[in-house]
């Protein structure tokens, strides 16, 4: 055993770190739960999510044993810290080539765990994959810890491993949790405290479709999730969490592995960057008193398939959201006085209320009842779309999805699926999960990372991920879903594809106007293998254009910063969009015309654009 780490202990490990210029641009001024959902879309905006089968390897980057047991002779070692012993001799090692399925006794191999049990997530990507909480540890150890939560060893011990970790009766304080837990030993405990900081930063928005009560009763229930997409975990969890990342300061090892990750998956730790935000944002004061009401629950816009809300913040500063119910039934929050509300039925009547709630989980009582009755029909998508589907060489692999509903869409619901055939059945693997917002109007590329497309870079792609579902060959089906529901679909569940869909390359028809749950051939164009052009944008002719409309604009060209609209009944456009020629969405403004007939374009650069005003659109140019 050769120890060779060192430590940052009073201030942050900026000096040993390589954080790219800017990455935390935005965080200085955030403390508490603002600070936490600041670095969610940071560290969430742009990563790659690689295959579960890809990290063996990958080990190789981010897991070597530089620092304990270091030999020159045999630089492949892995470092397991559930084997590990750093003031002793360690029992066994492995290099990444020994990895095995299970074992019956420790020193057998390595398999890989996830420091957050997979069933916290149901085996989902980019979950399941991601090389911040995912680490080679030793196979009977990991078995043996099965699900329980990391913990403070009480009395009764049921295993002791060979560098003194043990699996006993969970001794932490406060906890009302009396089944099992695994304690580290103390020298990883701020490695395991900061990764699991981690996972409850990167999928905030996520959590509260995790699985966070795992048990029949909060005596056995083993998930120390709690339900919450802020604080994430149970306050005896979050409390112990804080005291290792105390005790135990950032090593030089975190350093290494997280700019290795950072290499591979681009995105970093936060905590292992500047350990002193784990303070800042879970040591807050709690609230005492539950905030006042929300007031003035409105309908800015009802369509057939969504409706958008408004409503009065609470006076109280310390509210934290809202929460959002529908029928009586809780269906989402909003950190902000707004939400759209869509997967609605036409012609239907809903009843919604808001309560806002404070960082104690304190709710107030509910707003006014509002009533809605949905539209009919209308002029706009029902759901997402798959507009392109690329099929090509070895590792050539890329989907388009475009959002036509009339409103950002949150994809924190959409998952992509994907059905193989074993030789004697067809299966389908845990999904990919999507997250973030797409605009109205907006197209975004799901490419598998190891691609190499003429068209299209991992850097130009939205989600960038080797996970199975973007592995297809053209004998796949592939389907968007909602929850459980299917929204779109690439050929046929249930057989073969490959004399339907083959090595060819499919682009929607500009005229296909709704998502199409059972796969037909004919709203498609088919291309040769490998053809990508005009992928990621929203092409001018796929908006609805209609130079003979109700609507003008003057004067056109623009010269100077304010566009003016002239047209019947202007001041019931419920939304407008403003388009570039090559499809990105640059400005969109709800009911913009309730008290003025003007827009505001002076951040327009010269060029070609297209104004979209509820179903209609027309062209003007900006000088």
């Amino acid at each position: 055993m050769k120890r060779i780490l060192f430590f940052c202990l009073l201030i942050p490990c900026i000096g040993f770190a390589q954080i790219p210029s800017g990455y935390y641009d935005g965080t200085s001024t955030l403390t508490g739960y603002s600070l936490k959902s600041k670095l969610h879309d940071i560290i969430a905006k742009k990563t790659i999510s690689w295959h579960y089968g890809d990290l063996q390897n990958f080990y190789n980057q981010t897991d070597v044993d530089k620092y304990y047991d270091y030999d020159a002779s045999n630089t492949t070692i892995l470092l397991d810290m559930y084997s590990n012993n750093p003031t002793g001799t360690t029992a066994y090692h492995y290099t990444s080539a020994q990895m095995i399925g299970s074992a019956n006794a420790e020193g057998l191999g390595w398999n890989r765990e996830h420091m957050m049990p997979q069933s916290s997530f149901n085996s989902n990507y980019p979950m399941y994959s991601d090389l911040f909480f995912v680490i080679p540890t030793d196979a009977r150890i990991n078995q043996l810890r099965s699900n329980y939560p990391y913990g403070m060893a009480g009395t009764t011990n049921y295993w002791l491993f060979t560098n003194g970790s043990k699996i006993n009766k969970n001794g932490t304080p406060n906890s009302g949790y009396t089944g099992r837990v695994y304690e580290p030993i103390n020298e990883f405990k701020g490695d395991i405290a900061r990764s699991l900081l981690y996972f409850a930063v990167r999928y905030e928005g996520k959590l509260n479709s995790f699985n966070f009560y795992n048990g029949t009763s909060p005596a056995n229930d083993t998930s120390p999730l709690d339900g919450t997409e802020e604080k994430a975990f149970e306050n005896w969890y979050i409390a112990m969490l804080l005291q290792w990342n105390n005790q135990d300061p950032v090593s030089q090892k975190e350093i290494d592995r997280n700019n290795a990750v950072y290499n591979i998956q681009k995105n970093r730790n936060p905590f292992i960057d500047h350990p002193e935000w784990v303070n800042l944002i879970w040591s807050q004061t709690p609230a005492t008193v539950a905030p006042q009401a929300a007031s003035n629950l409105a309908s800015s816009q009802t369509s057939a398939y969504f409706v958008n809300l408004n409503w009065t913040p609470s006076a109280d500063t310390n509210v934290m959201g809202y929460k959002i119910y529908q029928n009586g039934v809780y269906v989402d929050y909003s950190r902000t006085n707004t939400i759209i509300i869509d997967h609605l039925t036409p012609s239907t009547t809903y009843n919604y209320t808001v309560k806002a709630y404070n960082s104690s989980y304190m709710e107030s009582a509910e707003s006014n009842l509002l009533p809605v009755t949905t539209l009919d029909s209308d002029v706009y998508a029902q759901d997402l779309m798959i507009t392109k589907y690329l099929e090509g060489t070895s590792d050539n692999k890329a989907l388009e999805i475009t959002n036509k509903t009339g409103h950002p869409v949150n994809m924190s619901k959409y998952r992509l699926n994907i059905q193989y055939y074993s030789g004697t059945n067809y299966y389908s693997p845990a999904p990919f999960e999507l997250e973030g917002t797409v605009a109205n109007n907006e197209t975004f590329v799901v490419l598998n990372p190891k691609s190499n497309f003429s068209c299209i870079t991992n850097d130009q792609a939205r989600f960038v991920s080797d996970a199975p579902q973007m592995t297809y060959d053209g004998s796949n089906y592939i389907e968007l879903k909602y929850l459980t529901s299917t929204v779109e679909s690439v050929g046929t569940y249930g057989v073969n594809n490959f004399s339907t869909l083959g090595n060819v390359s499919l682009y929607r028809l500009p005229s296909v106007g709704q998502p199409t749950k059972t796969f037909d051939l004919s709203e498609w164009k088919t291309y040769p293998s490998d053809y990508c052009q005009n992928i990621g944008s929203l092409a001018a002719s796929n908006v609805n254009l209609n130079i003979e409309n109700a609507y003008s604009i003057y004067p056109n060209p623009v010269i100077g910063n304010i566009l003016s609209v002239k047209g019947v009944q202007l001041e019931k456009i419920k939304n407008i969009s403003v388009i570039d020629i090559s499809g990105k969405l640059i400005l969109q403004e709800n009911l913009p015309f309730k008290n003025k007939n003007t827009l505001d374009v002076h951040q327009l650069k010269t060029g070609v654009y297209i104004l979209q005003l509820d179903d209609q659109a027309v062209k003007f140019i900006k000088k």
